[in-house]
């Protein structure tokens, strides 16, 4: 019904802050001859168009509200015109009299509704009748009880309801509900009414004010049981609304394990305060139980977490049971509070001097909330009506996760329907199912978390969006690549052979070097590895196996332990224990000797392999390369890289010169980031293209390799000989302090360096990691109550979803200074 017209429009708070300010712009209101008018129409797009005399003086008032609809009108892909009648253009739209003009809405050259002007009484009618007219099936209009138990019967286990009642169709609060149903209408129903009787049936005392429920529907099984209803206590604004239903998206419950000052949850993008329920091993089921009570209390105000006191190193006073966080920078003020109403209390009476402020001075900015709109959530919002062939993947639920993953070879993903990054995630993931429809026999499914929190939870899930590989016999695999279709279908072609290969003669090892053996996987692996061992070289075969268990899925790895192993040692100048690496790209076969190395020097010598000796810096391969720890040689670039310049670095790379820098280029016409990066270092857009060493990880020196030389063999090198000798002096230093993201949970850098603190072998691309055995036991067996429990996120917040990837870019263009 909304065409991709709608594109223009942002998704979250720009979408608010656009329906606040566009006050403050002047757009004028076309005004055409029906002719004119006609010809512009253009199909699947909808117009509003006011057929009226050109010389009536009794349209100036609705006019003048019509002008000020035009720039929300346009933000919606809805044009706006004026249609002067005139008698040369007879037009079957014009009135026969002055005072009978009315307005017509179209799709395309499709007359969808009529309305005269006198119900069109100002700005705020004008948009919430258009809205409503075109929202028809996001927005069901009720009049009755007994409609409102029909939809809410029929909505039980599939989705939720968003129901509101407004005193009048076109008032302001009507406008504001048909703003948020053109948001999320395809994500929950709405349900409007304009009965007061209605509103008084569900147990509402103040009936003289708009209000909106949200019915807890999706959850519900059991067609006899009720959906749980949550209040909006707020008025009925644009961005109260988009705020209550993000917060009602949100976990109920999240147990956190981490110091409480640094977590981030969507309520504190939100502006809604943090309540930390303080728990401990003793009492765990009890304070859960209490928490779960005071989230549904505090649903739409605050957010509820249950801190694990046993599992932070955070003093937290001894007698404290409840910590507030009031809202992100500010620190948790712990409490004791033993009752319940205490905690309500508090959090509303803390909320209640936000809301007077807000009410004193109209014109007050609303909040910076950019953090939430970030490109991912923008896709998912322009995809949003965008109909993805689900059915491709097969969706699992608790009574059904175990019996397919156990019977047959699955790859599973793991998402929240509350989270862009895993939306956003989906639509890769059918892309790829798309790819592999017909050709794999790996089963793809899904697994809903906010849906089915505990088959995520007993798999280990605790971040979003997760893959999961799951092999008759074999521990489950994780996938931890970039979050992309091509990166994945990678993943999953590589996983098709078991790695290590057991290579069987000296001619299958000569197949595998040159990739005859694994032709079609050679498109996914440019690289090789062969690992070469003597038979009774037992222990070091065993950790070049393992350390290709670890990479499985990142690159073809085998083993070659035969008697006649000595005829490729000596072909390949290798001394025994070694490893072969094939490139297939350059040809070429490189032997490495194992002598004395242990599994994590095997992982960290592959991963280093698969790296380029001169890489194109991009935003994607950006903190591989920054592991490494080095200064950066970069050339910068506007477009392709000169030959004469590469060979140049190539050379010095193969002498060995460049072993103490990471030498790389950045074509700003693919990373245009690249711009403000030089300005950073420069001022003023330097000429291209130019060398520079840029020393990030100790001192932040910036050096320019002179202007008017050229970059050869023996020039760079002199330049580099001085620049160590410190006889160079740099352009610029890099600023002292550390560059931080806005909230700590879009700190990816340093989730990034948790991860491979955890995990020291994982020092390069990050492709798979075992996750041993899962709870796919007896315990997961047992009978099940045929009511399943409202969803209550359990998933702990150590290191926030690898949704990282998705969000580098924007990162990386905040970070102009970090090159």
């Amino acid at each position: 019904m909304m065409s991709s017209s709608f594109s223009v429009f942002r998704v979250g708070i720009s979408f608010v802050m656009m329906c606040i300010f566009y006050k403050s712009a002047v757009y004028s209101l076309p005004e055409l001859t029906p002719q004119e008018y006609f010809s512009t129409l253009q199909p699947g797009k909808a117009s509003l168009a006011y057929f009226c005399q050109a010389d009536s003086p009794s349209a100036s008032i609705f006019l003048e509200e019509l002008n000020k609809a035009v720039k929300p009108l346009q933000d919606y892909g809805i044009s706006v015109a004026k249609v002067n009648c005139v008698k040369e253009e007879a037009s079957r739209y014009c009135g026969k009299g002055k005072e009978l003009m009315k307005a017509y809405l179209f799709r395309g050259n499709i007359l969808l509704r009529e309305f005269p002007t006198d119900t069109l009484f100002d700005v705020n009618a004008i948009i919430a009748h258009v809205l409503f007219a075109l929202l028809f099936n996001e927005v069901k209009y009720i009049t009755t009880l007994e409609g409102l138990q029909n939809i809410e019967n029929a909505l039980k286990g599939k989705a939720n309801i968003a129901f509101s009642y407004v005193r009048a169709i076109g008032t302001p609060e009507h406008r504001a509900v048909m703003e948020s149903a053109f948001v999320y209408g395809t994500t929950h129903q709405f349900v409007l009414t304009t009965e007061i009787a209605l509103l008084g049936s569900i147990g509402t005392e103040d009936i003289e004010n708009a209000h909106l429920y949200f019915f807890h529907c999706k959850p519900v099984l059991d067609l006899t049981q009720q959906c749980r209803r949550t209040l909006m206590e707020q008025p009925l604004t644009t961005l109260n609304i988009y705020r209550f239903i993000k917060s009602m998206e949100a976990p109920l419950l999240t147990e956190v394990a981490e110091d409480p000052q640094q977590v981030s949850t969507v309520h504190l993008q939100l502006g809604l305060p943090l309540v930390f329920i303080v728990s401990q091993q003793a009492t765990y089921e009890a304070d859960r139980r209490t928490a779960e009570w005071v989230a549904w209390r505090l649903l739409g105000k605050a957010g509820v977490l249950l801190l694990l006191r046993d599992s932070v190193e955070v003093d937290i006073p001894q007698q404290a049971n409840v910590g507030f966080k009031r809202e992100e920078g500010m620190p948790v003020e712990f409490l004791v509070l033993h009752d319940i109403e205490l905690v309500i209390s508090h959090v509303e009476n803390n909320m209640y001097v936000e809301e007077i402020q807000e009410d004193e001075d109209d014109d007050i900015e609303a909040p910076d909330m950019g953090i939430q709109d970030d490109e991912v959530a923008e896709t998912v919002y322009r995809d949003r009506k965008r109909q993805l062939p689900l059915e491709l993947t097969v969706e699992l639920t608790e009574e059904t996760f175990n019996t397919t993953v156990t019977s047959s070879d699955s790859i599973v993903l793991f998402y929240a329907g509350w989270q862009a990054v895993s939306m956003a995630f989906l639509q890769s993931y059918i892309d790829l199912a798309i790819k592999l429809k017909g050709t794999s026999t790996m089963l793809l499914t899904r697994v809903n978390c906010a849906d089915w929190s505990d088959v995520c939870t007993k798999q280990n899930v605790t971040e979003f969006p997760v893959v999961k590989m799951y092999k008759e016999g074999e521990n489950p695999v994780s996938y931890a690549g970039m979050l992309g279709t091509e990166n994945l279908l990678k993943f999953i072609q590589l996983n098709r052979i078991s790695c290590p290969v057991n290579i069987t003669s000296v001619q299958k090892a000569e197949e595998y070097l040159s990739g005859e053996l694994y032709e079609d996987l050679i498109s996914h692996s440019s690289v090789s590895v062969l690992g070469l061992f003597s038979p009774n070289m037992t222990t070091a075969k065993e950790d070049f196996t393992e350390a290709g268990r670890y990479l499985k899925g990142c690159v073809i790895t085998a083993v070659y332990s035969k008697e006649d192993v000595l005829i490729l040692s000596n072909k390949y100048t290798a001394t025994l224990p070694a490893m072969l690496i094939a490139r297939h790209e350059e040809d070429k076969v490189e032997s490495i000797s194992l002598a004395n190395t242990h599994v994590q020097d095997i992982v960290q010598i592959i991963t280093n392999s698969l790296l380029e000796i001169f890489p194109e810096i991009t935003v994607e391969n950006l903190p591989t390369y920054l592991r490494l720890q080095k200064p950066l040689l970069i050339l910068f670039s506007d477009g392709s890289i000169n030959p004469r310049y590469k060979k140049a670095i190539l050379t010095l790379v193969k002498e060995k010169h460049l072993d103490s820098l990471t030498p790389c280029w950045l074509n700003l016409k693919n990373t245009p980031v690249g711009r403000g990066v030089l300005q950073a270092y420069f001022d003023a857009l330097p000429p291209l293209p130019l060398l520079v060493v840029v020393n990030l990880h100790s001192g932040g020196q910036v050096f320019a390799f002179p202007s008017d030389q050229a970059v050869t063999e023996q020039n760079l090198l002199s330049w580099l000989t001085k620049l160590e000798a410190g006889l160079e002096s740099h352009i610029t230093i890099l600023p002292a302090q550390e560059w931080k993201p806005p909230l700590p949970a879009y700190n990816f850098l340093r989730m990034m360096d948790a991860a491979a603190s955890e995990h020291p072998t994982r020092g390069g691309p990050e492709c798979m990691k075992d996750t041993g055995v899962q709870e796919i036991d007896e315990e997961q067996r047992e009978a099940k109550s045929p009511i399943r429990k409202e969803p209550i996120e359990t998933l702990r917040i150590k290191r926030w979803n690898r949704s990282n990837v998705f969000k580098a870019e924007k990162s990386f263009r905040h970070d102009n200074k970090e090159l």
